[in-house]
């Protein structure tokens, strides 16, 4: 069964505000139990969103995920896929998943401010079928979705795009070789293929890397 969209201490602090009964006005125009119409359109034309887990502490975080426009695919209204790429080795979002499997999405457009939050239940699978969707991709992350609302945009910033990273696996799934993976105290922990790219575009430092942040071509 669906859990109830709000828990006794949103309640609580609605009836404390005065603002039962918009709640209740808000929720019944907005929220809905799948991803269609104009939600689903808009989440299709994202190339990013903001993904957030809980461990099995109950300790929250929340990662950037950046891709192709429609990096999330909208399977049906209750499933949406979206790839797992090449990452840091902590697997802290993925490791998240398998744990708990309870995830955030939050859509945002900083160029026409707009925005659509999702939240589900999630699910890894590495030999998935539309893994070849997006090149690169080592795994697929599937999301039974619990809800999808629409959020007022009145604070979003405008900000303006400039490019698509550079990062974003190519047709072929080919990526150039991140600055982190040059660090020099790093590279015993590497694959050893990840060792052999560095190998061939050199080392550097962790000040190095801090410049190459600090510029934006980390």
């Amino acid at each position: 069964m669906t859990a109830p969209f709000y828990t006794g201490a949103q309640r609580a602090l609605q009836e404390a505000q005065g603002a039962t009964k918009l709640a209740e006005t808000v929720a019944g125009a907005i929220v809905w139990d799948e991803v269609a119409g104009p939600a689903a359109d808009f989440i299709a034309s994202r190339d990013f969103f903001f993904l957030s887990t809980v461990d099995g502490f109950g300790r929250p975080t929340v990662s950037y995920k950046g891709g192709p426009e429609g990096v999330v695919r909208i399977a049906d209204p209750k499933t949406l896929l979206f790839p797992a790429y090449d990452g840091n080795g902590m697997f802290l979002s993925i490791g998240n998943i398998a744990e708990t499997a309870k995830i955030g999405m939050l859509f945002i457009d900083f160029e026409t401010p707009n925005r659509v939050r999702v939240q589900g239940d999630a699910t890894i699978h590495k030999g998935d079928p539309e893994r070849g969707r997006w090149p690169g991709a080592k795994m697929v992350v599937r999301v039974a979705v619990e809800r999808c609302f629409l959020n007022c945009a009145r604070y979003i910033h405008r900000h303006q795009r400039v490019e698509t990273s550079r990062y974003v696996p190519a047709p072929d799934g080919a990526q150039p070789h991140p600055s982190w993976k040059r660090i020099d105290f790093v590279q015993d922990a590497l694959p050893v293929a990840d060792r052999e790219r560095t190998r061939e575009a050199g080392t550097i430092t962790m000040e190095d890397y801090a410049v190459h942040l600090a510029e934006g071509r980390s």
